[in-house]
């Protein structure tokens, strides 16, 4: 085991933002571990965690230490820690392709995404960089819908032989294809679409699933979700959302006693209200049959702040991916995955997802613990 984890993060969003600010407000063991899954992972902990490396196409972002991109528009999310140390990690310019939406420019506001005199990076650059800095993780933070511009960054990961954790709705992990070619190339692959802390899917989930354990049929639901952040913005050019349709009504059909049919279930982003900011608001609607075939139906109304809601789960897949490297593993990373992700090479249960997981740290600290 090496002395700590070098990441790589590719757009410098607002979830790349609450992650940066965890490490620092959680570093060195500073701070309580409120909103912390685990708190050690393989004898890493969340001080152990160092960006090295950063690429973003926003003008206001590139070229600045990632600590200050963090804080620059249109990042919108909550700054919990202010007073986040330089990185040493300049964020360079990176490779736009699919990376941002054409309707994106209807905005005054984002105008200045692609710096018009800029040098977008090649695969070359992008690789040398990723040896250069020692990253032993490269960590996928693009907008929804961004296709080929994921690919573009995966295959950078495969030819640098740095794990690559997908926390988008683009398939990568989930893709045999794409699964093989980590696998033959003996690197880590965690992915695919990151699960929040306690989001709109998680909880639907965890629904469905109380569903099929107290013999309830659900006959029919819907999750519908609002928000302000560019996230929900780059999602309102709705040919952006085949991926994201499927990863997230799929978490809710795999653990339905039985799968609902299409036009009985509606899972997916909603609509864009600025003033929201990074808080993402979601309606749930179930209906089903109790005993008797007697009806029933629940409501419920969640309001999370977005990002900070999945960075402490994107820092226990960071020393999960670490872990994988450490211990030699390549292709998908499924205990992690089946946990950490709405998309997975293999769904299941949320309770055989955790014990798998656990039983996962279990070896891997005792791995660590040899190591020493």
């Amino acid at each position: 085991m090496s002395g700590g984890v070098n990441i790589a993060i590719v757009g410098v969003g607002n979830c790349a933002s609450s992650l940066v600010q965890g490490l620092s407000h959680y570093g060195e063991g500073r701070n309580d571990r409120t909103g912390l899954m685990h708190w050690e992972i393989g004898g890493y902990t969340p001080g152990d965690i160092k960006v090295v490396a950063a690429w973003d196409v926003d003008a206001r972002k590139v070229g600045r230490d990632v600590a200050d991109a963090i804080f620059a528009k249109p990042n919108c999310t909550a700054t919990f820690c202010g007073d986040v140390a330089p990185t040493g990690a300049i964020v360079e310019m990176g490779c736009v392709l699919d990376g941002v939406a054409e309707h994106m420019a209807d905005y005054p506001e984002d105008r200045r995404f692609v710096p018009a005199d800029a040098r977008e990076a090649a695969k070359a650059d992008i690789v040398a960089r990723l040896k250069e800095s020692r990253a032993d993780i490269l960590c996928n933070y693009l907008p929804v819908g961004s296709q080929q511009a994921t690919e573009f960054y995966a295959e950078c990961a495969l030819e640098a032989g740095v794990a690559f954790v997908n926390n988008i709705p683009v398939f990568i992990a989930s893709d045999p294809d794409w699964a093989a070619r980590f696998e033959k190339a003996g690197v880590p692959l965690i992915g695919d679409d990151i699960k929040a802390q306690m989001g709109a899917t998680i909880v639907h989930r965890v629904l469905t699933d109380l569903f099929a354990k107290r013999g309830v049929k659900l006959d029919r639901t819907y999750q519908l979700n609002t928000g302000g952040n560019t996230d929900f913005l780059n999602m309102s050019d709705r040919s952006r959302l085949k991926s994201k349709k499927i990863s997230k009504t799929e978490a809710v059909q795999s653990v339905a006693e039985t799968r609902l049919a299409d036009e009985n279930i509606h899972v997916g982003p909603s609509d864009y209200v600025a003033w929201q900011n990074d808080n993402k608001v979601c309606f749930l609607r179930m209906e089903g049959q109790l005993f008797g075939g007697v009806p029933m139906n629940l409501e419920l109304r969640l309001s999370v702040e977005d990002s900070p809601n999945s960075a402490g789960v994107a820092i226990d897949m960071i020393r999960c991916a670490k872990v994988a490297l450490d211990r030699g593993l390549s292709g998908p990373v499924v205990p992690v995955a089946a946990c950490f992700c709405k998309h997975p090479p293999e769904q299941m249960t949320d309770d055989a997802a955790h014990a798998l997981l656990e039983a996962f740290l279990a070896d891997s600290t005792s791995v660590a613990l040899a190591a020493e």
